[in-house]
């Protein structure tokens, strides 16, 4: 009686079997790991999912915060500095107010005479 599976169709069967596992392993490792691997001894960020190398940004970039200030320490400051502007704001507003004011006690001393 003939089988369908003898050891020779076996031994082929699993060896091939193994031949496709292992290059299996070596397009992962080819195409997802490799990549990855470059991208971190680039510095860069790599992304498995999406598989993007991406450049990271430091928070001091986005924020414009110099780095070593805290985020209390920043916003006290850019207070200070908005003070100091509104204060200037109201100084030029004060000053454009007087000089209005003598222009029209100017005026009006010159339609009494």
């Amino acid at each position: 009686m003939k089988r369908f599976l003898t050891n020779s169709r076996l031994n082929i069967l699993f060896f091939s079997l193994f031949a496709v596992m292992i290059a299996g392993v070596f397009v992962f490792q080819h195409y997802w790991m490799e990549p990855g691997e470059r991208c971190e001894a680039e510095g860069k960020w790599y992304d498995i999912e999406s598989r993007i190398c991406a450049q990271p940004i430091s928070i001091a970039e986005i924020t414009g915060r110099p780095i070593g200030v805290s985020r209390a320490e920043a916003s006290a400051e850019k207070n200070k500095e908005l003070v100091e502007i509104e204060d200037q704001l109201n100084a030029q507003k004060r000053a454009r107010d007087a000089a209005t004011e003598a222009e029209r006690a100017r005026v009006a001393a010159l339609r009494q005479q």
